[in-house]
């Protein structure tokens, strides 16, 4: 038995063995896998239309092995012999590709896949050659190495921005030894730890070369530092492979389309155009425009819109005496012409730039001491209804409009065009610190200005490109960096301008660079801080002769000589804190000759990948039209490429701009936009409910010559504007969220308005315009308040707005934190709102101002008080249930008040109590 057991075994040996030498016979004799044979067929039938001919998704192309292993915006997808390793495979193999719409890959064309990358990648006539570049290194020396040698320093007469300068090298000889990396000085210091050297890394904002860039460099030397031609990724006329026609088939991607108002059935409430497209809709819906609110509402609805504050008692009377057909017209065209105006509509577009007195970010909040000049630079342009593309170009490109620097006299004009480049300075930035400046803290708030011009004035989310291609809308990352590139010559991460340099901010070398200040004021500006400032330093030096002479004089007694000294000094220290800082404008220029831009692979300057030039988003053109920039002027310096890209904005078919600015000025008119998501009108943000409508607003706005105040006009004087906020049953059901404008909404003041309000009813508004912000006092309770004036206090706009130190008021009133910036403000009903209005001691005062301006305004009368307190604070006469109890009121308090005092100022405080209540109430902090 033992024997035939044995034997069976023997034979299953003998045939288990014969089968695995013939499957490794089999394996050893398999061909090995052909690219073109056996990898492209699988790729064509299932991955062709994202990553084929004619589209790269992800920038990723799989035609071909070179075009394959170059990967895309994230990185490799195949290591080759490592099929574990690689991205492609593991997708394929765990059916993550292709997406859940389309079949799965077979098993074995996933293990045809798997083979191919395991033997090596290759292709059948062509391999990618191996290696690095200069592309490699380039990237390397200017995150070590550029600060110190590159465009604007070259210690030891080295410079490092590309091959030419490391061969010619510097006072210590080439920096580069083609083919022998061991002589190269470069690598030496590198390897040695020498450069950059440890003792100004913080200075320099810098960090140490990473042993693996050092091995980069190394065989990049050693193979005779190769240089490959790589024309940077631009548009051309070829056509997109990253966006197609079809990407731009959507409504926001699309010029604003022509159309005419419809036909409505009730004709007859069609005041302008406005209306018939919101009648459409309306009567849609069984629906129609609410009654016409009456003319006292209108009054102060009209005023708040556009000035932020209500009417006075005698612009109430004249309005009401004003019985003209066009009397409504009139008050509207009054309003516009009011300096209140640009107060009003430039705190909007002050939020949207991100508008703050300081830099935010850490906790010293250093101050921005001329941010002021682009705060009056928006308000004064509003007030001239400059037009809306100038006013945008000047801010994206004012620098490359004019050569402030070698002409003799500043006029306004190039004044406001330096001045407006501030826009672009707005961000939170902490790079004036040098532990906070490295190139990772420099693309942070490029990021954030990115992210400003993107939802205030194209109505793109655009920062999440930064990482990767927009998950949502057609906007490769390449397109961000493309946009970057037109920024490079003003925002260069290599290249960088801190926002303040002085003592204690860090180890600062003496030839540091300088800040982001130019001079470029008027001369009449400069020569009175001049003559400003030579008086008193004359003044000075008198008082410091007379102290040396005091102190050379023998007849001066020991006693007498030391408090006289101390008098002087006293003198010279006061002097001193009188003089005028130089007038100086906190701006963005281009500096010319900016550093290559490279795709940073998700997000990361230490994976750099392709080299792109600069452009816009290929969904917003036809994607063969290439962008095109000159040097503004014979010579110029600036490259040019933010005028073209500014005026690229504004060109009248263009998809977004008019529409997102009539879209905003809709939002702050009805309550809310006709796309209610203001700065996203990509896909993920909400379509218009009216997008007839708001194509014929886009294309009215720029043939009226991109007018503000002809489109406020406009809408202000449309039937739909002109409703009542009544709310009627049907609107519960058929319009519960008024998104169709059955009725006008009623909207609570902002924190501005609540804040000017008080001020002006209590008379007690300084109307002083422009100039430094008013300094904010920090409480002994921690309360924040502004600094009064002379005559009161200025207009909430005027008030430093420190990002941590915001007045208190601000705070309670839904003021936002400009993270970048603001594009929609939040309205919140919270107790500390109530509690400020009651219990905060500047109320109280504005309250007796108020008081006091009704007594003398009106006497000492209960009814015309009462009269005199619903038509300042209110717009309107009190009803005669409101006279009524506001008497008993009045005389409720006196009679208490006269307990403890006379009866003149029990009356007196009476009524600061009764104003105080009125502050209060509902019809005070909210509009019909």
């Amino acid at each position: 038995m033992a024997d035939a057991v044995e034997a069976t075994m023997f034979r299953t040996c003998v045939i288990v063995t014969l089968l695995l030498i013939g499957a490794g016979s089999s394996f050893a004799d398999a061909p090995k896998v052909s690219f073109d044979d056996d990898v492209r067929p699988i790729f064509r039938a299932h991955c062709s239309g994202c990553h084929g001919d004619a589209i790269h998704k992800a920038e990723l192309d799989l035609t071909s092995p070179s075009t394959l292993l170059k990967g895309g915006e994230s990185g490799a997808v195949v290591t080759p012999g490592k099929p574990e390793d690689s991205p492609l495979y593991l997708k394929v193999r765990d059916h993550e590709m292709p997406p859940d719409d389309k079949p799965p890959l077979a098993d074995d064309e996933i293990e045809t896949i798997r083979r191919w990358i395991a033997e090596g990648a290759g292709g059948d006539d062509e391999r990618p050659s191996a290696g690095p570049t200069q592309h490699d290194v380039i990237p390397i020396m200017l995150r070590r190495c550029t600060s110190c040698h590159g465009l604007r320093r070259q210690e030891g007469n080295l410079d490092l921005r590309n091959k030419a300068g490391m061969l010619r090298g510097g006072k210590s000889g080439p920096a580069v030894v083609l083919g022998k990396p061991q002589e190269s000085l470069l690598l030496e210091k590198m390897r040695s730890g020498k450069m950059p050297p440890p003792d100004r890394l913080v200075e320099a904002s810098v960090k140490p070369v990473d042993p693996s860039e050092m091995d980069v460099v190394a065989r990049w030397i050693a193979a005779g530092a190769p240089e490959v031609e790589i024309e940077p990724d631009v548009a051309s006329e070829a056509g997109d492979l990253l966006v197609s026609d079809k990407d731009r088939d959507f409504w926001a991607f699309r010029p604003p389309q022509p159309t005419s108002p419809p036909d409505v059935r009730n004709a007859d409430r069609v005041r302008n155009s406005i209306d018939a497209f919101v009648l459409q809709k309306l009567e849609e819906k069984g629906l129609s425009l609410s009654a016409e609110a009456d003319r006292l509402t209108l009054l102060r609805r009209a005023s708040f819109d556009l000035t932020g504050m209500p009417p006075e008692p005698d612009e109430v009377e004249a309005f009401l005496g004003d019985r003209s057909p066009t009397a409504y017209e009139a008050l509207v065209d009054r309003l516009l012409a009011s300096p209140r105006y640009g107060e009003r509509w430039g705190r909007y577009w002050l939020d949207l730039a991100g508008y703050a007195d300081s830099e935010g970010k850490r906790e010293q909040d250093l101050p921005r001491p001329h941010a002021w000049r682009y705060r009056d630079y928006v308000i004064r342009s509003l007030n001239a209804d400059k037009p809306y593309d100038q006013f945008l170009v000047e801010q994206v490109a004012g620098d490359e409009l004019a050569n402030c620097e070698i002409t003799s006299e500043i006029t306004p004009e190039m004044y406001d065009q330096v001045v407006a480049t501030g826009f672009l300075r707005m961000a939170p930035d902490a790079t004036w610190a040098n532990i906070t400046g490295y190139v990772s803290d420099r693309l942070e708030v490029i990021a954030d200005e990115i992210d400003v011009l993107g939802s205030a004035v194209m109505g793109l989310s655009l920062k999440c490109a930064r990482c990767h291609s927009h998950k949502f809308d057609p906007i490769p990352q390449r397109d961000y960096y493309r946009l970057l590139a037109v920024f490079k010559g003003a925002y260069d991460e290599y290249d960088w301008l801190k926002p303040d340099v002085r003592a204690g901010l860090g180890p600062v070398s003496q030839d540091v660079q300088p800040g982001r200040l130019l001079p470029f004021v008027s001369s009449a500006e400069r020569q009175a801080w001049e003559a400003h400032n030579g008086e008193i330093q004359r003044a000075i030096e008198a008082l410091r002769a007379s102290l040396a002479e005091l102190k050379s004089s023998p007849d001066v007694q020991a006693g007498e000589l030391e408090s006289r000294s101390k008098e002087i000094q006293d003198q010279i220290k006061a002097l001193e804190g009188q003089f005028w800082p130089e007038p100086q404008i906190q701006a963005l220029w281009d500096r010319g000759e900016p550093s290559p831009t490279y795709v940073y692979r998700r997000g990361d300057p230490l994976s750099p990948g392709k080299l792109v030039g600069p452009g816009v988003p290929s969904v917003l053109t036809d994607g063969r039209t290439p962008f095109h920039a000159e040097r503004p002027w014979p010579g110029a310096k600036p490259t040019g490429r933010r005028l073209a890209f500014a005026r690229w904005l504004v060109q009248p078919d263009q998809p977004l701009t008019a529409r997102v600015m009539v879209n905003r000025l809709w939002q702050h008119h009805f309550g809310q936009g006709l796309v209610k998501t203001p700065g996203n009108f990509g896909k993920a943000g909400t379509p218009p409910t009216h997008p007839e409508l708001l194509d014929w607003l886009a294309r009215e706005f720029v043939n009226r010559g991109w007018s503000l105040k002809a489109m406020h006009r406009l809408m202000m004087t449309s039937g739909a504007y002109r409703q009542s906020s009544s709310v009627a049953p049907e609107h519960q059901t058929l319009d519960p969220d008024g998104a169709l404008y059955s009725r006008m909404p009623l909207t609570r003041l902002d924190a501005e308005s609540v804040y000017d309000t008080l001020l002006l009813v209590a008379g007690r508004l300084d109307e002083s315009r422009f100039g430094p912000a008013d300094s904010v006092q920090v409480r002994a309770d921690g309360l924040i308040t502004p600094t009064p004036t002379a005559r009161g206090w200025r207009r909430l706009v005027y008030v430093q707005q420190m990002r941590k130190r915001l007045p208190t008021h601000l705070e309670a009133f839904d003021y936002p934190q400009m993270n970048p910036n603001c594009l929609e403000r939040i309205d919140s009903t919270v107790a500390p709102q109530a509690l400020y209005l009651m219990n905060n001691g500047m109320i109280d005062d504005l309250a007796d101002r108020f008081a006091a301006r009704v007594r003398a305004e009106s006497g000492t009368e209960p009814a015309r008080q009462i009269e005199r307190v619903y038509l300042t604070a209110l717009s309107r006469r009190p009803s005669e249930e409101e006279r009524e109890s506001g008497l008993l009121a009045l005389a409720r308090l006196t009679s208490r008040w006269a307990e403890v005092t006379d009866r003149d100022a029990a009356a007196q405080k009476s009524l600061a109590t009764y104003c105080h209540a009125v502050m209060n109430s509902a019809s005070f902090l909210y509009v019909d």
